[in-house]
C-alpha cells in the first residue's frame, strides 16, 4: 500500500543563500571547528537578539552544560528547573553532580511559575540545600513570566539561566528571550526555527563569562606552543560548516517566525470550532514564535483523544508528538524533589503538537485537519 508523501513536525526548511556560505567554508578549506564563519555567526547573532557576547558551540545541551559550569554549579547543589520540558534541559544539572529541583508550569504560558519557584526555593533552604541556579525554558517558542522569576533570583542569589532552545524569535516585554538572564542558550537541532544542522550558543552580557565558555569548549588548551591544559576542557565548538549554514538561516529568522505564527492561526481557524480542543495560549507579556503548534484535547466533550488524533495522523503517514512528558515522571528523576500543582500532568495526558514547518502548504494543513476530523468521527 502506498501511502502519500510524509509531513513531518518541524523539519529543517532552508531559505537557498546556506548553499553560498556551505561553498566559501569549502572554497577556504576551513572545515574543522572555528574558522571564520563560526566568529560572523556570532557577530550576527547577537545583531539579531540583541546579545551583547555569543559563542557558537555543538548543540544546545552542550551550551547549557557550559552555562551550569559558568553559574558555578557543583556536585551537591541544587538547581531549579522547569519540568514540562525536554530532557535535555535538565541533564546537564547532573553532569555537574547536581541535583534538579522540578517547577511546575502556570496556565498561562505553560512555563514555569514564579509561585511554585519561590516555594521550592524557600523549602529547599530551609533543609539546608545550597540553590545554585535556575534554569529556566521559554516552551514551545513563549516567554516564560521572567519578570517576576528574575526578582526572586535576584532577592535569593541565584543565576538565572535561559533555556531558550526552541523560543528564538520570541519576546518578552518587547525585548528578545535568551537575553534577559545572567546566561542564555539557544539550540539550532534539526527541527527548531533556525538550524545548523546540530549546534547551540551561548550568550551573556559579560564577556569574561563569554570568553571562558570559548576556553572551556575547545579543550581548556591553555596559550602555550605546545598543549598545555590547567583545566578540564571540553570538545564543544561548532564547526565552520554548521556556522556557515547558521549565517544562512539567521537571515530569514524573521520570515520564520512570521510563517511560524500563520500555520498557528491557519490551525486554529480550521479547529476552533471543534468542542473540547483548545491551544496553547500566547501570554499578555510577549510573543510567541509558535515553533510548534500545540493543542489539548478534552475527550469528554471533543468525543476523541489526543491519542486517537495521534494514531489517526500516523496512520496517514503524519507526524505528530505528545506534549513534553514532565521531568518529576521520567523514569531516569525518579525521586527528584519537586514542585507541581498537576497542569504539566494535564497538559502531558490531554496534549498534542501538529506538523509545523515553516514550508507546510495549505494542502498539507488541510490533510492534517482531515485527519483530525476522521478521529472524530470515528469515535463519534
Amino acid at each position: 500500500m502506498s501511502y502519500p508523501q510524509r509531513i513531518y513536525l518541524s523539519p529543517p526548511h532552508m531559505s537557498g543563500n546556506e548553499l553560498n556560505y556551505v561553498h566559501d567554508a569549502f572554497a577556504s578549506n576551513w572545515i574543522a571547528p572555528i574558522g571564520p564563519h563560526v566568529d560572523a555567526f556570532e557577530k550576527e547573532f547577537c545583531g539579531a537578539t540583541g546579545a551583547r557576547y555569543a559563542a557558537a558551540v555543538s548543540s544546545g545541551t552542550a551550551a547549557l552544560h557550559l552555562a551550569t559550569i559558568l553559574a558555578g554549579v557543583k556536585s551537591g547543589d541544587e538547581v531549579m528547573c522547569s519540568t514540562f520540558t525536554f530532557a535535555g534541559s535538565a541533564f546537564p544539572v547532573v553532569y555537574q553532580g547536581a541535583t534538579p529541583v522540578f517547577i511546575d508550569a502556570e496556565e498561562r504560558s505553560w512555563n514555569m511559575d514564579p509561585q511554585l519557584l519561590e516555594q521550592a526555593v524557600k523549602s529547599r533552604r530551609e533543609k539546608g540545600k545550597r540553590v545554585a541556579a535556575a534554569i529556566v525554558v521559554h516552551l514551545y517558542g513563549q516567554s516564560a513570566d521572567l519578570g517576576p522569576i528574575m526578582d526572586i533570583c535576584g532577592r535569593y542569589g541565584i543565576t538565572l539561566i535561559e533555556d531558550a532552545a526552541e523560543s528564538l524569535g520570541a519576546t518578552y516585554k518587547g525585548k528578545n528571550t535568551g537575553v534577559l538572564g545572567r546566561i542564555g542558550i539557544f539550540s539550532f537541532n534539526g527541527n527548531k526555527i533556525v538550524t545548523t544542522s546540530g549546534g547551540g550558543m551561548l550568550v551573556s552580557a559579560e564577556k569574561e563569562l563569554v570568553d571562558t565558555a570559548r576556553f572551556l569548549a575547545t579543550q581548556a588548551r591553555d596559550p602555550a606552543p605546545h598543549y598545555e591544559h590547567s583545566h578540564i576542557g571540553y570538545n564543544y565548538r561548532m564547526s565552520n560548516v554548521c556556522a556557515a549554514i547558521g549565517r544562512g538561516q539567521l537571515a530569514a529568522l524573521q520570515e520564520r517566525v512570521k510563517a511560524k505564527r500563520r500555520i498557528f492561526d491557519a490551525y486554529r481557524e480550521r479547529l476552533s470550532g471543534v468542542p473540547g480542543i483548545s491551544f496553547m495560549p500566547e501570554a499578555d507579556w510577549g510573543v510567541s514564535n509558535r515553533w510548534l503548534t500545540c493543542l489539548t484535547i478534552d475527550p469528554l466533550r471533543a468525543g476523541f483523544s489526543s491519542e486517537d488524533a495521534r494514531l489517526a495522523l500516523e496512520k496517514e503517514n503524519i507526524e505528530s508528538r505528545p506534549l513534553w512528558k514532565p521531568m518529576h515522571l521520567q523514569p531516569v528523576f525518579s525521586g527528584a524533589p519537586a514542585q507541581v500543582n498537576g497542569v504539566s500532568e494535564r497538559l502531558f495526558a490531554h496534549g498534542l503538537c501538529l506538523p509545523s514547518g515553516t514550508a507546510l502548504t495549505d494542502d498539507d494543513l488541510d490533510r492534517v485537519v482531515r485527519c483530525m476530523m476522521v478521529a472524530r468521527q470515528s469515535k463519534s
